[in-house]
């Protein structure tokens, strides 16, 4: 896996860890705390009438106007996520479901078409089949390992956006986002994309890219007690479409929440290089096993999708998909990830624990059979030690291959 910690930035001659460590901060030369303090507040004060009535032109700009258009806490992370993504502006929102909703609303209306991967985030599904639909929008779902004349061939003269999510959800299909994005710009539509999996390893904006949006709660945050959700854009336009979007969806995050998440992005790049080379030394254990069919883990040689993750990522994290072979039933699997001692069995991932979801019947697909080949379970590789989340796999395989009996 490439080591990117020493990685030239966006504009700035640090590397990664660097930058993590700095950015959104007052500097090294500046008098007071190294963390800047929680700023909690609704109304803002101004000297005079004529001072206020100005403030009406600032709320594209990180001005101190009211409490829900942004606070320090707000504007020192949106500045840490512009660092991370190569972006120019950030809106915090307060989930990584807020984040994929609120661009949505912002770039569509009645009457156009969205083109969706069929590998999509289910509740980013949910979305689109439920209020969407009802607001007059009409999604199509694709295969996401189309190509660019696959892409081409779907977009309609109403499609307004075509949306990615590489890796997919579950199911770990890398999409050759420069080939859809220019199918895309070439008839006019913006490119979204959940870049959450790829965190700071892809960078969208070099890719073609429009719109970023990642789910805080994950690494950034990084220990399983925040909901937060980024969205980050490349021009003026599209901050103003989204921004007036946002506000007028009355979005807002926690200024405590902003000050948690500023706290975990200080040690997102050590977590995140440790989780990662722990859970390729995982995957590739797992790859050589009897029990397994196949590891959907992007970052590891021979793997599903790796010729385009090696093109055009530098690093992976540290969730990836294991599916059995299928003589094992789902509820052999089950059972494998009940007798886990050291993987939790929930949502979400990107924390400092492992975790295990079986995924299998929990999938929908329209546009492709979604057929894996036999069940799967999801697997994020905590900070645990190496030896230990293996040792405890291995168990689990053992009671798998006992339960089938």
């Amino acid at each position: 896996m490439p080591d990117d910690s020493a990685r030239k930035g966006h504009g700035t001659p640090h590397g990664f860890f660097t930058r993590m460590s700095h950015a959104g901060r007052a500097g090294t030369r500046v008098h007071g705390f190294v963390n800047p303090p929680v700023v909690r507040g609704s109304t803002v004060l101004y000297p005079t009438c004529a001072d206020r009535r100005a403030a009406a032109a600032k709320r594209f700009d990180q001005a101190l106007t009211y409490g829900t258009q942004g606070g320090p806490n707000h504007h020192a992370l949106e500045d840490v996520i512009c660092e991370i993504e190569g972006g120019r502006r950030c809106q915090i929102v307060s989930t990584g479901l807020a984040a994929v909703t609120v661009p949505l609303l912002a770039f569509l209306k009645a009457g156009d078409h969205l083109l969706m991967p069929d590998s999509v985030y289910g509740p980013a599904r949910s979305f689109a089949d439920g209020m969407l639909a009802r607001l007059g929008i009409e999604t199509t779902y694709y295969d996401p390992c189309i190509d660019e004349a696959g892409i081409a061939a779907l977009i309609r003269p109403n499609t307004r956006v075509v949306y990615t999510e590489s890796p997919g959800s579950h199911t770990f299909e890398v999409q050759d986002i420069p080939a859809i994005a220019r199918a895309a710009h070439a008839r006019g539509a913006k490119v979204l994309m959940d870049n959450t999996w790829g965190i700071h390893h892809f960078q969208p904006f070099r890719h073609g890219v429009d719109v970023s949006i990642q789910a805080l709660t994950k690494y950034v945050v990084g220990h399983s007690d925040v909901l937060l959700g980024a969205i980050t854009v490349n021009t003026e336009e599209d901050w103003r479409t989204l921004r007036s979007a946002a506000l007028q969806l009355g979005q807002y995050a926690s200024p405590d929440d902003c000050w948690l998440a500023l706290r975990g992005v200080r040690t997102m790049p050590v977590r995140l290089a440790r989780q990662a080379a722990t859970a390729l030394e995982v995957a590739s254990w797992l790859a050589s096993r009897p029990e397994v069919l196949k590891v959907l883990y992007p970052a590891l040689p021979g793997a599903p999708g790796h010729e385009l993750w090696k093109r055009d990522f530098t690093g992976a994290c540290s969730l990836f998909g294991v599916v059995f072979r299928p003589e094992f039933s789902v509820e052999d699997t089950w059972a494998f990830v009940d007798s886990l001692t050291l993987f939790g069995i929930g949502a979400s991932w990107g924390g400092y624990e492992s975790l295990a979801l079986p995924t299998t019947g929990f999938i929908t697909r329209t546009a492709t059979s979604g057929d894996l080949g036999g069940p799967a379970v999801r697997l994020h590789i905590g900070l645990e030690d190496t030896a230990d989340l293996i040792a405890d796999l291995e168990a689990g395989l053992s009671v798998l291959r006992h339960h089938r009996g």
